[in-house]
Parts: structure tokens; sequence; C-alpha cells
């Protein structure tokens, strides 16, 4: 019925979509409605057209969400392969639109002899999810290289912002003052370096990370912010944690701080069970209270 109702658009509803399919936990309850537009003008022309009360749930590479089995009521928007603009500016800016896979800007920063975009290699998501929790790893972090952001409206409205007008932090974004926006784009400005450098480096901490992370099996990344002077995998992994399995995910036994679907018959509510038991024990143990960086939505 939307569908028909709304007019000049080009990408795909779909209906009852499971999000299994988009997330890299697949795990997970569908969506009652999934748009994937067919670029930033097309989706501009759908939200201007959904109506203001209808819940959203933004969905790049999946890489830290997750959707209950019982799934989530409301419209998902799918940007990754949609928001895939990535260009450099005159004045050397990176312009890089929210659907991009991070690993990509990361190389596409290095062909272009400039230097600090190495750890967003390591990071699996997309640049709207590095932008609205300040992804890092590796020594960086998403927000030190912000020059502007482009926002997306619910009325589909564009607007620049400066980074003046956020609260960042540790994985942690706000806008300063309240607005129903999304983040659509962002122009990075890295410093002048040495792109065959950049490259190596890029290379060093893939193989750092294929190394040290259960890379071959689904799995969500870091589950849990590290906490204050210490890391949550050395606390998981301390606490006798590695190994434990609830309704098919398991903490990993090759590093303690992911969760992963190893026969790829974890539920939501499995995945979400272990989170809390992961939580309970560290806290019962060492008196630390692990936060978790995923993002998990839908009815409970």
């Amino acid at each position: 019925m939307w569908r028909s109702a709304m007019t000049s658009l080009r990408g795909e509803l779909r209906s009852n979509e499971p999000m299994g399919r988009h997330v890299s936990w697949r795990a997970g309850g569908a969506v009652d409605r999934a748009y994937l537009p067919a670029d930033l003008e097309d989706l501009q022309a759908f939200l201007a057209q959904l109506p203001a009360h209808e819940p959203l749930l933004l969905a790049g590479l999946g890489s830290n969400l997750l959707v209950r089995d019982k799934g989530f009521r409301g419209t998902a928007i799918l940007t990754h392969g949609a928001l895939k603009t990535l260009r450099l500016e005159p004045d050397g800016r990176i312009y890089a639109e929210a659907g991009v896979a991070s690993p990509k800007v990361a190389r596409f920063a290095a062909n272009h002899d400039q230097a600090g975009a190495e750890f967003l290699a390591g990071i699996p998501g997309t640049v709207g999810g590095a932008l609205a929790m300040n992804a890092g790893c590796y020594g960086g972090e998403t927000w030190q290289f912000v020059d502007r952001v482009l926002m997306l409206a619910r009325d589909g409205g564009l607007h620049e912002r400066s980074a003046a007008e956020f609260d960042i932090g540790y994985r942690h974004v706000a806008q300063a003052v309240g607005r129903d926006e999304i983040f659509a784009a962002a122009w990075f400005r890295f410093p002048a370096g040495d792109g065959h450098g950049a490259r190596e480096r890029i290379r060093e901490l893939l193989e750092k990370r294929i190394a040290s992370q259960p890379l071959q099996l689904p799995n969500a990344g870091s589950v849990f912010r590290n906490p204050p002077g210490d890391h949550a995998a050395r606390l998981i992994e301390a606490a006798g944690l590695k190994g434990l399995e609830i309704d098919g995910a398991r903490v990993s036994e090759k590093h303690a701080n992911f969760i992963v679907n190893p026969q790829g018959k974890a539920t939501a509510s499995g995945i979400e069970m272990l989170i809390g038991r992961i939580r309970a024990v560290v806290a019962e143990k060492f008196g630390v209270e692990l936060i978790p960086e995923v993002r998990i939505v839908g009815e409970e």
C-alpha cells in the first residue's frame, strides 16, 4: 500500500524482510518493511513520503546490529550498495557516503597519498556506522578526521553539520542539539603522507586482524567496549568464559570479546542471553560493568 502511494521512487521496498540476511551474525528476526534505495536522492524522496511516526532502523553491513527474534516494527533502510559515492574533492578532502565500507575509505586514502586512514581497514562496517559510534581500532578513531558531515532529515532535507555540533566520545556520538537526522555522508581530512607506506600498514593491520579474530565465522566484531585501563577480552577470558555457548551462540575461543555463530543456527535471543551472561559473570568476578558496543533492537 505504501509503495503504490509513493511516487518517483527507484528503490525496492520489501515486506517482512528477514534481517538475518543483512547482519553479520546471520541471526535475528524480520522487519516489517525494508527499503533498498537506488541512491541518496532516491532515499530523500522515500523519507519525504514516509509517515513521520514510522520507526526507522539504519543498517549498512549489519556488523554492529542484532534484531531480536520477534522482529522490528518499522522500516529498515539498507544503505550498503546504495549510498556508495566515494570521491576526492578539489581541496583534498575525501567525501564518502554512509553506505561505503570503511576499509574502502582506507585504501582510497592510501591510493591518494594520504595517511591516517589505515585503521579504517580494521573496521568491518560502513562509514555511516563508523560515524554513528565513533568507531575505532589500532589507535585511530573516526571523528579524529571528520571535517564535516552531511545529515539527512526525516523530511528528506540535507544539512551540512560541523563536528562542533556533536557530542563525541569513546564509541559515542550524539548531536548536541536533538534533531531527527541520520548520517548521509562525511568529508574526511587526512594528512598528506606516503601512499606506499599506508598500503603496507593496511596490509600489516589486516594480517594482524586475521591472525587474532575469528573472521571465518559469523560475528559482529567486538561485542563490548574496553573499560578504562583494561580490555574486555582479557576480563572475559580471565572469567573462564571462552567457549561458553547458549542456543548456538558461542564466546570465541580465538578472541574472547567476539561472539560467533559457528553453525549458523544461533538465535538472536541466544546471542542476547550470552551477552547478559558475560556481563553478569565479569561483574561478579571483577566488579567491572561491561558496556555492549553492539546495537540490539526489536520486540523483547
